[in-house]
């Protein structure tokens, strides 16, 4: 049994939620002992590249209105509900949380139809309780995590031998065919992230950041998580669960900004804007903890989720990258599709492991 018959490559995007999920995917069907997990950051460092750790992460209404996105969070959401409902490892950083939403502009029918299916104690807003220039709006149970303690918590699970004890390699890696680290490598999972871009072997050019900034604040009389999606901005208040009363305050989606470096005026906006949306902010208990950037790994049409074969060798590789801003919440959805993908693939290493 080689531990590099399924290598993950994360590279500058790093071991974030997306590879995370892939791994933890696999693991659970049985191919933990397979992976080594590579990239130029792991879950606790602190770089622009890497983007999981600055996330508000939630689930919410703030994806894209296509087949794939809409499906991708059902299954996510009903993937983490179920995990938090019976108390799995994989939970503890993960809180049932209720939720309001509001949307300037009326979402899609598809997409309240999709929410109105699956979403949790789930209430539309009657139009008389909207606040002004909002069309529509909804409560629900949502659910809340804490990025960078989650991601480090999953990274200890699967370093477990009932996990499989999945192998973290910190490397660089140059290009996509040098992530099949040796001849026992048959699949690479392809989780980039921002750099598809321009990385040798992918160069995706629908790729592109869309660069958030939030504001870090110990809030303890915020309980529930609230969001504004307006025209052209996010407001969002998402409690942080298992961190001492903390909050993340956003926001700002500005696609193809690539600039790595906090705004005061920004800070400046998201703390008025979300003082107005949730009030109770504005006391005197509200203490402002620090400011950072994110390029959230966004894609023109949405992920790709796709398998490549590779002719010559007979290997493939799995792309899974572009989820932009809703990776917390829809990476499981896509890690489970990702690996279907490779499911022929895959039962050729457990046949072969048997040997």
């Amino acid at each position: 049994m080689a531990r590099d018959d399924i290598v993950i490559l994360g590279w500058t995007c790093s071991a974030g939620i997306i590879g995370l999920s892939v791994a933890l995917e696999l693991s659970k069907r049985g191919y933990g002992q397979h992976i080594t997990v590579v990239a130029e950051h792991l879950p606790g460092d602190k770089d622009i590249k890497y983007t999981s750790p600055w996330a508000g992460a939630n689930f919410s209404g703030i994806s894209g209105s296509n087949a794939n996105a809409l499906r991708w969070d059902r299954l996510g959401y009903s993937t983490m509900m179920e995990l938090v409902d019976r108390g799995a490892e994989e939970a503890k950083y993960l809180s049932k949380t209720e939720s309001i939403e509001y949307w300037d502009e009326m979402p899609s029918v598809d997409k309240i139809r999709s929410m109105t299916e699956y979403l949790r104690d789930l209430v539309q807003i009657p139009k008389s309780e909207l606040p002004k220039g909002v069309s529509f709006g909804i409560k629900f149970t949502t659910i809340t995590l804490n990025a960078p303690a989650h991601c480090q918590h999953l990274q200890s699970l699967l370093s477990q031998p009932k996990y499989g004890s999945v192998l973290f390699v910190r490397r660089n890696v140059a290009r996509l065919k040098d992530a099949f680290l040796s001849a026992n490598t048959r699949i690479v999972f392809n989780c980039i992230g921002n750099t598809a871009v321009s990385f040798p072997d992918v160069m995706d050019s629908k790729c592109y950041p869309t660069r958030g900034q939030i504001v870090l604040v110990k809030a303890p009389a915020v309980k529930r998580n609230m969001m504004r999606h307006g025209r052209n901005y996010e407001t969002y208040i998402i409690p942080r669960p298992l961190s001492d009363s903390t909050v993340i305050l956003g926001g700002y989606m500005q696609k193809g900004n690539w600039d790595s470096q906090a705004k005061p005026h920004e800070t400046e906006s998201i703390l008025k804007r979300t003082g107005d949306l949730l009030p109770v902010l504005k006391n005197a208990e509200t203490k402002v903890l620090g400011v950072a950037v994110g390029l959230r790994p966004s894609r023109e049409g949405g992920a790709r989720v796709e398998l490549e074969a590779i002719p010559q060798d007979g290997k493939v590789v799995v792309h899974n990258y572009g989820a932009g801003g809703t990776g917390f919440q829809a990476g499981l959805g896509m890690a489970k599709d990702a690996v279907d993908l490779a499911a022929e693939e895959l039962g050729k290493i457990k046949d072969r492991s048997r040997l």
